[in-house]
């Protein structure tokens, strides 16, 4: 890689804690880091954005930053395509200026829910469909990104890990408190651990990928059969109930079906991110200290 630093946007998140241990490995970049977050630059303001990014001049933009509330979104329609779509653009636009890469996140939610079939997980190439304010500004997010001439949009699902609010934390912490829990069981998708999709992207980064390409856990399940997985690991005889999600009525919809096809991504990289069975162990234990990603070498 070039000796110009590397920035990365949503520098306090879930996502950027993941790839700073990522980082510090004896195989990760060599130059300076810019981590930023709001505080530092505000992916709003355009203006703003061109001048950080003509004074620092990075060979990447990492953009971890986006408006990640489903439900809130709703009700922040304009807020959220400020920051998942608009601010996206002026990012890669201004990668463009200094001849930088661009890296943005997506999400499974882009997609209707529908599914390509029985058991058929969606491929990169399938339609776009969503069905909330959150879904779609982050669809419009990507088209943005495709503004950068060297851009990776790398698309995940059903995040969890340290520094941020996730689905395994608070099971845990319900049932660390002795509450029967409800979980939905009719939303299917692929759990997803930061410390993997970190290895994912760096893989992408150093091989010089382009283009969209799926990066999620490899084992599919709903958010009911994932619960129980927590629990059996961390309170064993927990009781979780299933329930449908039609009886948890939230604002925004949310696809029956997300889970995604990543076979582009082991092509591309020869790293394929681990299912849950393999991911949530490590997950749990990493409060005791960092945990390094697993996968197909």
């Amino acid at each position: 890689m070039a000796d110009q630093p590397i920035l990365i946007t949503g520098g306090r998140g879930m996502l950027a804690s993941a790839l700073r241990r990522r980082f510090a490995r004896p195989d990760g970049p060599t130059v300076p880091i810019l981590w930023t977050d709001v505080g530092e630059l505000d992916i709003t303001n355009e203006w703003t954005v061109r001048q950080f990014v003509k004074l620092h001049r990075p060979s990447l933009i990492l953009n971890c930053a986006g408006l990640t509330d489903v439900d809130g979104c709703e009700a922040k329609r304009d807020l959220a395509f400020a920051i998942n779509a608009r601010g996206v653009g002026y990012l890669a636009r201004a990668a463009n200026e200094v001849s930088a890469d661009f890296v943005h996140i997506s999400t499974d939610f882009i997609f209707s829910g529908a599914g390509r079939g029985p058991g058929q997980p969606y491929r990169e190439d399938d339609t776009t469909e969503p069905q909330c304010v959150y879904a779609e500004s982050k669809l419009a997010g990507e088209v943005e990104a495709r503004q950068a001439e060297k851009h990776i949009i790398a698309r995940t699902s059903w995040l969890y890990g340290t520094d941020g609010k996730n689905f395994v934390k608070a099971i845990a912490d319900r049932a660390a408190a002795g509450a029967t829990l409800k979980v939905v069981g009719d939303q299917i998708g692929c759990p997803t651990y930061t410390c993997d999709l970190a290895e994912a992207l760096w893989r992408l980064i150093t091989r010089q990928a382009r283009g969209t390409f799926h990066t999620c856990g490899s084992e599919v399940c709903s958010w009911f059969q994932f619960a129980q997985a927590i629990v059996d690991l961390h309170r064993p005889g927990t009781t979780v109930l299933e329930i449908s999600s039609a009886e948890l009525d939230r604002p925004a919809h949310r696809p029956a079906y997300s889970a995604m096809d990543c076979t582009k991504l082991f092509a591309a990289t020869g790293y394929r991110l681990p299912g849950y069975h393999d991911a949530l162990p490590r997950y749990l234990a990493e409060m005791a200290g960092p945990a390094p990603a697993k996968g197909t070498p």
